[in-house]
């Protein structure tokens, strides 16, 4: 466990809030890009893996909370695309 790891992911995984907040607020998918999101995603997804297969240790929950809140704003890019379209 390498505490740069964990300082990476709590720094990451702070702005994934406002980031998720501003998405649920706005309804709109201005400044966003779901490319992006995917990359980050598929990341989060690649860490997971890698502590999974290699190098378990707690800091795998780190990796779950942040991908699960980039998951999330995923989902409220798609509702938000549904909603421009109304």
């Amino acid at each position: 466990m390498s505490i740069f790891e964990i300082i990476m992911l709590v720094c990451f995984g702070a702005a994934w809030p406002f980031s998720l907040s501003r998405s649920y607020r706005a309804r709109t998918n201005a400044g966003k890009s779901l490319f992006f999101l995917g990359v980050v995603l598929l990341g989060y997804i690649s860490g997971i893996m890698h502590k999974i297969f290699f190098s378990p240790d707690p800091v795998i929950w780190l990796y779950i909370l942040n991908g699960i809140m980039v998951a999330g704003d995923i989902v409220l890019y798609f509702r938000n695309r549904k909603l421009e379209f109304l």
